[in-house]
């Protein structure tokens, strides 16, 4: 059954100063907010290691941002802005940002009004040679809302990774009220990111050096990865008065068969590194039920787990997983997913937290009231009383799930 859940209800008051407009100096020096048993204490991040329990597991989302807003204009001089979503032809990630030449994706267009037909070319207010040369033009395919698809073809034989790369920039939050900066190059990035795809930063894991993360291996904690693409839906705000009426976007994900494995076999706590990593492990049991079901596994929908009562257990859910990859020879489990995490949830994989301080009324406070309970509330009082930063740049906490 849908949850009938007033998004009013997780409202908190956030004034613009409380905002981390900039990131720290150092990764690791933001405050951390820790969560457990109902009591909330501070401490600071690079504290982390000594803070989990050695034995357990730690999941980080290994997905890079890419510079994916492109500002064009037409003949007439008007502005438009596009800015990249996902491959569209060719459809996989890896053979988009390969292509030479020409390539298609859904993209988010500013000032979609003022662009009807014809193509447009990327702004070059300096006038500079590569950019000149390169002659990157985007005409439009198709047009639904505030999304299109648009085709991109370009001169210089770069792939479209080095298009980017040369001509776009970091689509930092709106939030933030300002303009991507050559500090947002290095910061709005994780310091472990592998995989090109993502519009928004996985901001929990913002704070992690690579010395944290040794240490948390050297205190008994195994590291693994999966990564899911995220999309600009992460920067829009439920709309609707209940959360029933807000539509999550599809997000692809993947994780190896290693990890399948580990997860199935249980026996230890999982730490999931921001709402990103929670969303793909959470999903992944039902995956595994579609792959029971059906023989295969298939997306998950936004409302898969409130539709029904599920009468399998998560190892057999990851356990049919496994065996599907096993049978064909393949590593990863590639897939997409809308799964939305709101309070009544039912919890399969993930038992504690490491995540920012997220906007009010957004389906990001929901995952969180969903994990602590009420005492989401108190987390953000206090938050809110000592002084600790909020949002992408801000501070983080380590959120223990109520049982």
């Amino acid at each position: 059954m849908i949850p009938e859940i007033n998004i009013k209800d997780y409202s908190y008051p956030l004034t613009e100063e409380r905002i981390a407009k900039y990131p720290l100096a150092e990764r690791d020096a933001s405050k951390l907010l820790v969560y457990r048993d109902g009591e909330v204490s501070e401490r600071i991040f690079r504290e982390l290691p000594s803070i989990l329990e050695g034995g357990g597991l730690m999941v980080f989302n290994d997905t890079r941002v890419v510079p994916a807003r492109l500002r064009f204009e037409k003949p007439s001089g008007a502005q438009i802005e596009i800015f990249c979503l996902e491959p569209c032809d060719p459809p996989e990630y890896d053979r988009a940002f390969a292509a030479v030449g020409k390539g298609r994706w859904r993209c988010v267009i500013g000032n979609s009004k003022r662009w009807k037909e014809g193509p447009v070319t990327l702004v070059n207010p300096d006038g500079a040679a590569p950019i000149r040369e390169m002659d990157l033009q985007a005409t439009l395919i198709e047009k639904e809302g505030r999304t299109g698809i648009v085709e991109f073809t370009w001169k210089n034989g770069l792939p479209f990774s080095g298009v980017l790369e040369a001509a776009g920039t970091v689509p930092i939050p709106p939030y933030l009220n300002r303009k991507s900066e050559s500090i947002d190059l290095e910061r709005y990035q994780t310091t472990y990111a592998r995989w090109r795809g993502s519009v928004a930063a996985p901001t929990a894991g913002l704070h992690f050096t690579p010395s944290v993360i040794e240490a948390i291996r050297q205190g008994g904690t195994e590291v693994a990865d999966v990564c899911l693409h995220v999309g600009a839906g992460t920067f829009l705000p439920v709309k609707s008065g209940q959360i029933s009426g807000h539509e999550m976007h599809r997000e692809p994900f993947s994780v190896k068969i290693d990890l399948l494995r580990k997860l199935r076999d249980g026996g230890r706590t999982v730490t999931a590194v921001g709402t990103t990593s929670v969303r793909t492990l959470e999903s992944l049991y039902y995956a595994g039920v579609s792959c029971i079901e059906k023989g295969f596994p298939e997306d998950i929908s936004q409302w898969a787990p409130y539709e029904r009562e599920y009468p399998y257990s998560t190892e057999d859910a990851l356990d049919t997983l496994v065996r599907f990859l096993e049978e064909r020879g393949e590593e990863k489990l590639i897939l997409g997913t809308r799964i939305i995490i709101v309070p009544g949830f039912c919890w399969r994989i993930v038992d504690r937290l490491v995540t920012n301080f997220h906007q009010s009324e957004s389906t990001l406070i929901l995952l969180v009231a969903a994990f602590v309970g009420e005492d989401w509330r108190k987390i953000y009082e206090f938050a809110l009383g000592n002084g600790f930063r909020f949002l992408s740049y801000g501070d983080s906490s380590l959120l223990y799930r109520k049982k």
